[in-house]
């Protein structure tokens, strides 16, 4: 089928024009309407999406199903995957229908509400199959006006701050990327991801101001993305926008945030920041292996301390990326396979667990841990469902959360060990924070009166927690579904990798002798 990943992209942008177009009214047969629009649009890109998993081959490492026209002033359309790719695309397509059938009991403004949603899936799919500069960064950045909207008009009583500390932080962390790809539009002459990949940046040292920048301009270049997919993540210290914007996010916008959004910054670094700037990765990611170990630890004794269940999963999120950006900067193929397949994993988990906080806010309208106690006596399917993803998120054997934290971290350690020491610490305390957390809300018994009433999960909630709890325990038995794909790509990345240091090591013995020499 030609123009696949075209028809993907933006199945759910043509959606959304129909309804802005052609529906009117705001009664209750209008809002049916729009959320049955938004679900069959959803469900059908999912479907069209598998045709291109059924087509990819994953022994090819270049880009396929790749489609390129003109577009406006002399910029180039191109989209394409990869190993690396498809699966986030994948990722996309299949949680957002499950988001739109978890947000039916929206009732405020809901013709806007899946307009937003439409649009917003549109751009998440953009980034991941943009094949040039341009066109990704402006997918990358429009992403965040849907987002915005969603947390500022659908959100909690502090919905206004949190949109705009979320705007604010992802949009001046980008700010410095747009510079460094303006700069290498000016170094490379193109702006073609295939091409871009291919050329080598100068890795000199440079002199700036008195300041000896090891990596010359690739560091500099690769500081500048750093920025941007830093924030986008989060990695710690720069995590502060995403407890907040989960906190004050719908339910729906919350599963999206946790489960693709963030997902964003590490794709990035996979595309752009290791393949394109592999020497000035190798100079900051003894730095970056920190910051990560730190993460985990630091943020897991944040979420032990949190009253609110939002807050502990957000903060439960920022550990989990800690895991990605350590498998990622160990730069092997251990380490890259693990954070891709945590990546994946936690979008399947987070967003469940997302979900699992939900379903009790629709029925109390609170999300305090003291509010609750004893569910298990009135909710025995919500107590099972939510204790898989309790157990899936600290990493319990035969789920999929185990799979992507071992591979992070035995690539980590064939790196670094202290590191892999300090994070594997993160471990026993997810354990720690998510037990609690179970065990405050659902053991116990039903003491508060405001609970003996409370109904147990019906067909639709059950029916959106279905494929989230079959993806868990498939991927967690039988892994190589994911990384039969990505393994080559991997593999070919990290060849590519070691051998930009081997020849940037030999030139510079040689610039060194020659030095020597005079």
């Amino acid at each position: 089928m030609d123009n696949l990943l075209s028809i993907v992209t933006f199945t759910p942008a043509i959606a959304a024009a129909i309804l802005a177009v052609f529906l009117r009214g705001d009664d209750e047969a209008a809002r049916n309407n729009a959320r049955w629009l938004a679900l069959i649009a959803t469900t059908a890109t999912f479907l069209v999406s598998l045709f291109i998993l059924f087509q990819f081959d994953p022994a090819d490492t270049g880009f396929q199903m790749v489609e390129e026209a003109e577009w406006i002033f002399g910029l180039t359309y191109k989209v394409g995957v990869d190993g690396i790719s498809v699966l986030f695309v994948l990722l996309t397509t299949f949680i957002m229908p499950l988001t739109i059938a978890a947000s039916w009991h929206v009732t405020e403004r809901v013709k806007e509400y899946m307009i937003a949603f439409l649009v917003l899936e549109t751009l998440m799919i953009g980034v991941f199959v943009a094949l040039d500069l341009v066109l990704f960064y402006l997918f990358f950045e429009a992403g965040l006006i849907p987002m915005f909207l969603i947390i500022g008009i659908w959100g909690g009583k502090e919905r206004i701050y949190a949109a705009f500390k979320f705007f604010l932080y992802t949009f001046l962390g980008s700010v410095l990327m747009l510079v460094a790809m303006v700069a290498m539009y000016v170094d490379a002459g193109t702006t073609d991801i295939a091409a871009l990949l291919r050329h080598q940046f100068a890795s000199e040292t440079l002199d700036l101001w008195g300041l000896q920048i090891i990596g010359g301009a690739q560091t500099l270049m690769f500081l500048a993305f750093f920025a941007s997919f830093a924030v986008k993540m989060p990695m710690w210290p720069v995590h502060t926008w995403l407890p907040d914007a989960h906190v004050q996010a719908p339910t729906a916008g919350s599963v999206v945030l946790a489960a693709i959004l963030l997902k964003m910054g590490g794709y990035g670094f996979l595309r752009f920041s290791l393949p394109m700037f592999p020497v000035g990765a190798d100079v900051i990611a003894p730095l970056i292996l920190w910051l990560s170990a730190i993460a985990v630890v630091y943020t897991s004794l944040v979420a032990l301390a949190q009253e609110d269940m939002k807050k502990l999963i957000a903060y439960s999120s920022v550990a989990h990326m800690g895991f990605v950006t350590m498998g990622i900067f160990a730069a092997n193929q251990q380490g890259l396979d693990g954070a891709i397949f945590q990546m994946i994993s936690h979008g399947f988990i987070s967003g469940a667990l997302f979900l699992c906080v939900g379903v009790i806010y629709d029925r109390m309208h609170t999300r305090e841990i003291e509010a609750y106690g004893g569910l298990v006596n009135r909710m025995p399917a919500y107590a099972a469902v939510f204790m898989l993803f309790t157990m899936a998120n600290v990493g319990l054997p035969g789920t999929s959360g185990f799979i992507g934290e071992f591979l992070t971290m035995m690539g980590a350690f064939q790196v670094n060990t202290w590191v892999t020491a300090v994070a594997a610490t993160g471990v026993i305390l997810s354990a720690a924070y998510a037990l609690w957390l179970y065990r405050r809300v659902v053991l116990g018994d039903l003491i508060k009166a405001s609970l003996k009433s409370i109904s147990d999960m019906d067909r639709r909630e059950k029916a959106i927690f279905a494929p989230f709890v079959v993806m868990t325990l498939l991927l967690g038995v039988y892994p190589a579904l994911v990384t039969d794909i990505i393994g080559p790509s991997v593999a070919a990345l990290v060849e590519g990798y070691d051998t930009a240091l081997a020849q940037h090591d030999a030139a510079s013995m040689v610039a060194a002798a020659e030095e020597a020499a005079q």
